[in-house]
């Protein structure tokens, strides 16, 4: 694999981004901002501290990292499955020197690089809202390009086994929406049933929100190290599937 030819795929689709962009980053800023807004300071007048802190300060650190998984999952999953298989981007790609891993490897760095952009939006929309209190929020940066590599490889294994665009509504509502809800933003799972506490500490989003809200406020410590340990994981095991499934689906 050359990491160089994967760097174009990126470049092509970032090339894209640049003429479509405006429209992208509206959708996805505002989305966070209402849940800020709506959540944070309607709803959080209603509800007294959480740990110790107001609500919009519990709930934005983790509006952070779903703004990651957001936006990740859909550039992998719709925007993927339309390069493959309407605009038949990866035939004219695949044409050129550039194998399969590579254009694989292209579409899972793009994924973690919109991640990126998104996330780190949110990280100065939260800073305007005076949330962040630490200097070690600088170090979220690279958890969020993992958050994404995690999330772009769950939504190209997606891609690879739905049997039409249509069926995304399913990984959404199914598999994205549970770990949404059951990662730690909006309330803590302490008081939940200790089944549910059991199932949401295999979620990846959960410790990716347990690390962003202590780099938020500086509450860094060695527990930390469990939750990096579990995202590092899930990378190791989610980010070699999509090069093997994807290209079962596409020969087929």
């Amino acid at each position: 694999m050359n990491l160089k030819r994967a760097i174009r795929v990126w470049q092509r689709n970032a090339t894209v981004y640049k003429k479509l962009y405006r429209s992208s980053l509206t959708l996805n800023f505002f989305e966070p901002m209402f849940y800020l807004l709506a959540l944070g300071y309607g709803l959080g007048g209603f509800i007294r501290e959480i740990n110790g802190m107001s609500y919009i300060d519990f709930i934005a650190p983790g509006i952070v990292m779903s703004s990651g998984m957001f936006a990740a999952c859909y550039e992998c999953t719709y925007g993927t499955y339309v390069r493959m298989f309407y605009q038949k981007t990866f035939d004219a790609i695949l044409a050129t020197p550039i194998n399969f891993n590579e254009l694989v490897l292209g579409e899972l760095l793009w994924g973690a690089t919109k991640s990126l952009i998104y996330g780190t939006i949110i990280v100065f929309v939260i800073s305007f809202f005076g949330v962040v209190q630490s200097f070690y929020i600088a170090f979220i940066l690279p958890i969020i390009a993992i958050c994404g590599l995690i999330f772009a490889s769950l939504s190209l294994i997606a891609t690879a086994i739905v049997p039409g665009i249509d069926s995304f509504n399913y990984f959404y509502t199914l598999i994205l929406t549970p770990l949404f809800l059951f990662s730690g933003i909006f309330f803590p799972l302490d008081g939940m049933p200790e089944i549910v506490v059991k199932i949401s500490n295999i979620n990846p989003l959960l410790h990716l929100v347990n690390i962003s809200r202590a780099f938020c406020y500086g509450q860094v410590s060695h527990i930390l190290i469990y939750d990096l340990a579990i995202i590092l994981l899930y990378g190791i095991i989610f980010v070699p599937l999509p090069f093997i499934l994807l290209k079962k689906r596409y020969v087929l």
